[in-house]
């Protein structure tokens, strides 16, 4: 059976600053207010919706031409909402990807789409699990 446990695990270093790790060890720090440069939770949404679909895309396409661009821009609203609760609305991530001129370009250009289309629609876990709403369950451990 495979494993398909995920986990981070991350502790506090001060008010709303916290230091998150991967069982790999690679470690990130994540802020509240986005006053210094660590990522807010809601930026890492964005991050992981937009880099989990360019994974997909990138090994599709890569595999036919190295890409001279590659980049995205993924952006969403943050709704206050007293009824529903926050959330991200119109969340959406726009690619940028070039390649060289010749054959393998082209296929490169022509693959894209559809590479995009499957990470969207079945591949990329993150946007997959957000679009279908998975629940999320809360418990505590206190003293």
């Amino acid at each position: 059976m495979a494993n398909t446990l995920r986990q981070v695990t991350f502790e506090r270093l001060a008010n709303s600053s916290y230091e998150v790790r991967n069982a790999r060890g690679g470690t990130l720090r994540i802020g509240s207010g986005g006053e210094d440069t660590d990522f807010t939770p809601v930026e890492l949404l964005l991050a992981a919706i937009g880099t989990c679909s360019a994974i997909d895309v990138d090994v599709v396409v890569s595999r036919r031409a190295e890409p001279t661009e590659f980049s995205a821009v993924v952006r969403g609203d943050k709704i206050r909402d007293a009824e529903e609760g926050n959330r991200m609305d119109n969340l959406a991530v726009e690619f940028t990807v070039r390649f060289p001129e010749g054959e393998d370009g082209d296929k490169a250009r022509e693959a894209l789409p559809r590479a995009v289309k499957m990470s969207h629609d079945r591949l990329c876990t993150v946007s997959r699990t957000v679009e279908l709403g998975t629940p999320v369950t809360t418990t505590v451990n206190a003293d």
